[in-house]
């Protein structure tokens, strides 16, 4: 049995509907995941994954991810759920309110490991913009000012599945998902 491990039920709601399209049923492990301090989400992703797998003899997934907003040099970045739960989206906005250029990326790497196995990550990551105002009720985190290339909504105006469509955690879990179903066949 494989085991998302995330403490966001919005991420696991995300995650399950995408891996049912190739099969595969994941039960949600709902634990605070181990944070290292670092400035990159490959390797936050990778040793949380590590440090469950010490405490949990289990399949699991983990994920990381960040907002990435090339006006402020890639803030919050890996820091991105500090940065959601201190200034939230309009702490963002304030930043960014005499900014024209408002290009911003959100990146999402995923930890695959057994307790057998090593762990391997795949990433996810799509580009767009973020708006001026926050906008729409869905998702959660930066959802209501990001605004994905393609689009004109905001990812809080989107259903999950129309999210899916865009979105940097549905990329890196396509990929992991057809890994994952090689290896299993």
């Amino acid at each position: 049995m494989l085991f998302l491990v995330t403490s966001n039920i919005g991420k696991f709601k995300e995650a399950r509907l995408v891996m049912e399209r190739y099969g595969i049923v994941i039960q949600h492990l709902a634990i605070e995941k181990p944070e290292i301090q670092a400035d990159n989400i490959r390797e936050i992703s990778e040793n949380a994954a590590k440090e469950i797998l010490k405490q949990h003899n289990k399949e699991i997934l983990v994920e990381d991810a960040g907002l990435f907003i090339e006006a402020l040099n890639g803030f919050p970045g890996p820091y991105s759920s500090y940065v959601m739960r201190t200034i939230g989206c309009q702490g963002i906005l304030k930043l960014l309110k005499n900014e024209t250029k408002r290009n911003a990326k959100f990146k999402a790497v995923l930890s695959y490991g057994t307790p057998e196995e090593s762990v391997i990550s795949f990433k996810g990551e799509i580009k767009g913009i973020i708006a001026h105002s926050s906008r729409g009720n869905s998702g959660f985190g930066f959802d209501p000012i990001f605004i994905p290339e393609g689009s004109n909504n905001t990812f809080a105006e989107m259903s999950i599945s129309k999210k899916n469509e865009f979105s940097h955690r549905m990329r890196a879990l396509k990929q992991f998902t057809e890994w994952y179903v090689k290896k299993m066949h």
